[in-house]
């Protein structure tokens, strides 16, 4: 039995697993970074890496010696063949040599790569996609994050930086996103947009239960309007409908592009299970191309949860 490590490290916290080569995780560890803005300080995360890795091993018994390689994935544009995080915004890293600095630390191979990528890899060997040989992996969050497998290899493109889906208009001209874009899939079917959307609908609908759910809740959330629709609120029901139109475009337009075997959508809002997956599907397949085709992309809802970025990262040495 081999043993691999996967590194998932987030604006604030480091998580970090031990796994096999079943892709099963045998032990875990995790560790809070400590930055401000934006910016998280490079020697502390190396720090941090170290003493998650250590603790890691320790927790499943195995010594670093017998770990053949660890993978480390990072938000960011991140150069899988020279093992530098070129820039993220999220931590404020530029042209930081992680991958050279962990294996000057534990002298065994290092390999890395964008988190996005990491968490498609990993539904891809061991979730959703396990068995295709093309996929694209969306996740729905605080933004709109994507990893693209074809051939059984991430896709990265010529600058790594491949697999910016969120960042691909499906609106001329409409709501401003974080890029500097208009229009962007990610400001209307990411977490953050159905939020929005809910906000704006609660707003424009005084006496709706959108705005009694709000309150109970304490805010607003993406669950907020599928709540709302579930006891036969119409404006909750029209948010829901509404969303599932934006995402259905943005992911036939994937399709379209991609035809992979299968397309696994994965945060959050996915916890909705059929309640969003049935119209969604039903919406996404009116759209594509390759409608009448005899085989067509399987649309599913991504399996691994929070671990996919973690077996993923631990599984880069096959990626």
């Amino acid at each position: 039995m081999s043993y691999y490590i996967g590194v998932d490290v987030g604006g604030s916290n480091i998580a970090c697993a031990v796994v096999d080569d079943n892709c099963e995780i045998i032990s875990r560890s995790k560790a809070k970074t400590h930055g401000t803005k934006g910016v998280v300080d490079y020697a502390e995360v190396l720090d941090v890496i170290t003493r998650s890795v250590n603790l890691a091993c320790e927790s499943a018994g195995v010594r670093i010696s017998e770990i053949s390689s660890i993978g480390i994935g990072c938000p960011g544009i991140c150069n899988s063949d020279l093992g530098i995080v070129e820039y993220t915004n999220n931590l404020g890293f530029r042209n930081a040599p992680l991958k050279i600095d962990v294996e000057n630390v534990f002298k065994i191979p290092v390999y890395l790569d964008n988190d996005a990528n990491a968490a498609a890899f990993g539904e891809f060997v061991a979730g959703a996609a396990k068995g295709a040989r093309n996929a694209v992996v969306i996740t729905l969050g605080t933004g709109v994050g994507a990893g693209i497998i074809i051939d059984g290899k991430i896709y990265r493109g010529t600058n790594f930086a491949a697999g910016e889906i969120g960042h691909t208009v499906i609106v001329a001209d409409g709501l401003p996103c974080s890029c500097g874009r208009k229009g962007c899939f990610e400001a209307y079917s990411s977490a953050t947009g159905l939020v929005n959307m809910t906000k704006k609908a609660a707003e424009d609908n005084p006496d709706s239960a959108l705005n009694d759910i709000i309150k109970a809740d304490g805010k607003a959330s993406a669950r907020t309007a599928y709540k709302a629709a579930k006891i036969g609120d119409f404006v909750g029901k029209a948010v829901t409908e509404q969303y599932v139109k934006y995402l259905a475009v943005g992911i036939a337009n994937v399709i379209n592009t991609f035809q992979p075997d299968v397309l696994c959508i994965g945060g959050g809002v996915c916890n909705e299970g059929d309640v969003l997956l049935i119209p969604l599907k039903e919406a996404v397949y009116k759209e594509i191309y390759s409608r009448d085709s005899k085989k067509t992309t399987e649309l599913v809802i991504c399996t691994l949860g929070n671990d996919a970025g973690i077996i993923g990262a631990a599984m880069l040495h096959k990626a």
